[in-house]
């Protein structure tokens, strides 16, 4: 018997009527040189990564309630990939062969949360892993090839651009950032990999209405509602 059972998280393929039951999401950050610049951050750095839990995403988007305990909530449209095949200690040759599809997420981030973490050297689980901190899209299969070619990037606050770039412009390529992970965790199928965020990450208040695309993919549509009573 389970106790305290829960529905699955899933993401729907495109296209089908099949979807990706989601296991762990990682999360590179400062992959972009704009926004590590933006952010007063050293560009050398190797790659490293967060976590948020499954149970963090918003499948399609759509209503996400302002968080608790923020006065500070920013956006950041990435590029996610999807991991379809299992693999540890893998060649950055072979990585792309493990992704099955990609999407377009936004990570919401509780930004004087991470401050603070930043500033007393803890984690920052507050600041990234809280409830609807994580609106994602349906998944688009795509080749190895298709998996790893230059994406545009963008994200739309109130009809305004705020953030656009490419994904041909990040520090670490989705190639480099599996083979980095799989040297840590071993990969397997539904773990999705969110591969960081252009410059322009900025505030979003109640009433807002996002809109995040990655090229080829359909928009992610979503408006910031107010806080849960």
């Amino acid at each position: 018997m389970v106790l305290f059972d829960r529905p699955p998280v899933t993401l729907p393929v495109i296209g089908t009527g099949d979807a990706v039951l989601v296991r762990r999401v990682y999360c590179i950050g400062r992959n972009y040189v704009d926004h590590v610049r933006e952010m007063n951050n050293d560009e050398r750095e190797p790659p490293f990564y967060f976590m948020k839990p499954a149970d963090a995403l918003v499948v399609g988007g759509g209503a996400v309630a302002y968080p608790a305990a923020t006065q500070d909530l920013h956006h950041e449209v990435e590029l996610a990939l999807i991991i379809g095949e299992a693999g540890s200690n893998v060649p950055e040759s072979h990585a792309p062969e493990l992704i099955f599809g990609i999407t377009v997420a936004i990570d919401f981030t509780r930004r004087d949360r991470q401050a603070e973490a930043k500033k007393m050297g803890r984690p920052w689980e507050p600041a990234k892993a809280f409830d609807g901190s994580c609106p994602i899209g349906s998944v688009l299969p795509v080749d190895a090839a298709a998996a790893v070619m230059p994406r545009g990037l963008t994200l739309t606050l109130n009809g305004d651009t705020r953030q656009s770039g490419s994904s041909g412009d990040m520090i670490w390529s989705s190639a480099e950032i599996i083979a980095h992970i799989s040297r840590l965790n071993r990969l397997e199928p539904g773990d999705v990999i969110l591969t960081g965020t252009p410059a322009g990450v900025g505030a979003v208040v109640p009433g807002d209405r996002l809109i995040a695309t990655v090229e080829g993919v359909p928009p992610l549509s979503v408006e910031c509602q107010p806080p849960a009573p």
